[in-house]
């Protein structure tokens, strides 16, 4: 008997986000990089009534909320990731009230809003800045940054020997002669979290957009508000070969943990309050409160991620080291038993992620046979890659937790590996011995339409340019394709809302299998994910729910094809 992937699933027209404060323990949430989602004026930018006017887009998907990467008022040096205006939307993407047009609209749609909170660093064109440097030495404005008179005869050398993220030194002189500390872009001056504005700020910035309506903030740079006492050098170069793996003065610190703990109070502040109440477009009732925080925090290990979620801190942190993971099975086993060991004590889901705006895609990481990293320069094997992604996204969808999904992988879309040097915007390109700056892969602007300009993402082409074929991986070509990448995702979300053992949990029972192949069940559901080249035979649990290829059923057996994930029922 041969069984197929899936069949289009049946659009509802409801509302995918149940009305309760833990929605978030198994919720599938949705990233929007808004300059490349959908463009509403044909100036070849996506903006937030771009987004707007693609919700039932997400809400047919079947997810649960919609996380915005930033648009702030921003130079952009840093794709808005260095903010001016914390209270105000750039140009580029409309005005408060087109935000606050998207926050209502997506409630009606039953999906959550998370924007982005950018807390470790401002824009040097952010007020506080501008006035630092313009009142020099000894200003007030410049304790809420990291301003140090230099080392050397005159002050030449940087204060300690910190390097950039982006590549070179972590410190930039002005004019005076002071040095100030940038982690990352030197137009992205690092906020000094031992001042008490800085924090009297930010909490007002929280309640800002809380009050607009807001559902929880991804907080960029989780791990880096603290920096150790004195700045201390750290000895070495190439400081980025140590990111993720070893202690560092500037990141991980235990000092964040208290910002997060007096966070956590006006979110619970806010989850206490009685809102309005009437129901959604989609006759669903809306409750108020169950506002998350959910945390970029890059850390040595999944114990220290860990404590970033503890009961009085922050909900969600994304789990870089399951990312990081290469198509393996012993490998993927051994982070995924490492990563509910570690959420258990503190009672905090575990969010698994696969691909965001600062990845090479997962489609095409698993194109290769073996881990290069998380930017890749090479197409690799494509079909391989897609096949492999499919996979592994019903693996990390059968995981208890949450789980988060980045816009376009949902059509299988690889990264576009060939754009042209003189396109590309990530500031870590042009930057020696930093990031490789090959970000600009994954932010491509998505395609809707099989044809038209730039395949329906705007009436203006798109800011950077769109690979030849991009239109057979479109909205439009794969909606209602029974196999296509499009409709295994929503099934599979189906599926995922559906069965009562999919979703919040923090275990999972091994199954024996053969080498090379996963087997887990919860309750009454049971998953196997084949990571070789070769097909294995597994037995057949039950019924099929869904699987990432074709398989075969006789005899009671599972012929398993090679990269394949298959989704049984056995109640």
């Amino acid at each position: 008997m041969s069984q197929h992937s899936t069949d289009p699933a049946p659009n509802t027209g409801l509302a995918t986000v149940a009305g309760h404060r833990d929605w978030w323990r198994d919720a599938v949430i949705y990233q929007v990089y808004p300059r490349s989602f959908a463009d509403s004026n044909g100036d070849g930018m996506g903006d937030l009534e771009g987004v707007r006017s693609r919700l039932s887009h997400l809400r047919d998907l079947g997810v649960d909320a919609v996380w915005l990467s930033p648009f702030y008022a921003s130079p952009q040096a840093d794709a808005g990731y260095d903010v001016a205006d914390y209270r105000a939307v750039d140009p580029m993407f409309g005005n408060l009230m087109d935000a606050d047009a998207l926050i209502r609209d997506a409630h009606a749609h039953g999906l959550r809003i998370i924007v982005d909170l950018v807390p470790n660093h401002s824009s040097d064109q952010h007020e506080w800045f501008k006035r630092a440097l313009a009142e020099g030495p000894g200003s007030p404005l410049r304790e809420r940054y990291h301003f140090r008179p230099g080392k050397g005869e005159n002050g030449e050398l940087p204060p300690n020997d910190w390097e950039s993220i982006f590549g070179g030194p972590a410190w930039t002189r002005v004019a005076d002669g002071e040095w100030y500390l940038h982690l990352f872009a030197p137009e992205q001056p690092d906020l000094n979290w031992n001042h008490p504005a800085v924090g009297d700020e930010f909490r007002s910035i929280l309640r800002f957009w809380l009050d607009m309506g807001v559902d929880g903030f991804r907080v960029d740079v989780a791990h880096g508000l603290v920096k150790a006492d004195g700045l201390p050098d750290l000895g070495t170069h190439d400081q980025l070969k140590l990111l993720g793996n070893d202690a560092m003065p500037f990141f991980d610190q235990d000092g964040v943990h208290a910002i997060y703990r007096q966070w956590r109070t006006i979110l619970d502040e806010y989850a206490n309050r009685k809102g309005p109440e009437g129901p959604s477009s989609e006759g669903r009732w809306w409750e108020t409160g169950g506002q998350i925080f959910v945390a970029e925090a890059w850390t040595p290990t999944i114990e220290r991620t860990a404590l970033y979620v503890r009961p009085d801190e922050l909900h969600q942190a994304f789990n870089f080291q399951y990312l990081g993971t290469h198509w393996d099975a012993a490998e993927l086993r051994a982070v995924i038993d490492t990563t509910l060991d570690a959420m258990r004590p503190v009672g905090a889901p575990a969010t698994w992620v696969l691909s965001n705006h600062d990845v090479t895609r997962h489609t095409t990481r698993f194109a290769h046979d073996r881990a290069l990293g998380t930017q890749i320069r090479e197409a690799g094997d494509t079909a391989r890659g897609l096949r492999r992604a499919r996979a592994a996204t019903l693996l990390m969808l059968a995981l208890p937790g949450s789980a988060y999904l980045y816009q376009g992988e949902e059509l299988g879309l690889p990264d576009v590996v060939d754009l042209p040097d003189d396109v590309r915007q990530d500031p870590a390109f042009s930057r020696g011995e930093g990031q490789d700056g090959f970000r600009d892969g994954c932010r491509v602007p998505i395609p809707w339409t099989r044809t038209g300009s730039s395949y329906g993402f705007g009436d203006g082409g798109s800011w950077l340019p769109q690979p030849e074929g991009w239109g057979d991986l479109s909205v439009e070509a794969q909606r209602g394709v029974a196999g296509s990448t499009l409709e295994l995702y929503r099934t599979a979300l189906a599926a995922r809302r559906d069965h009562p053992d999919l979703g919040a949990g923090e275990s999972v029972e091994w199954l024996k299998a053969p080498e090379g192949v996963l087997a887990f069940r919860r309750g009454e559901f049971v998953c196997v994910a084949n990571t070789t080249n070769e097909p294995v035979t597994t037995p057949a649990y039950g019924d099929i729910l869904l699987a990432s290829t074709e398989l075969t059923i006789a005899n009671g057996e599972t012929k398993l094809p090679a990269d394949t994930t298959v989704w049984w029922t056995t109640g």
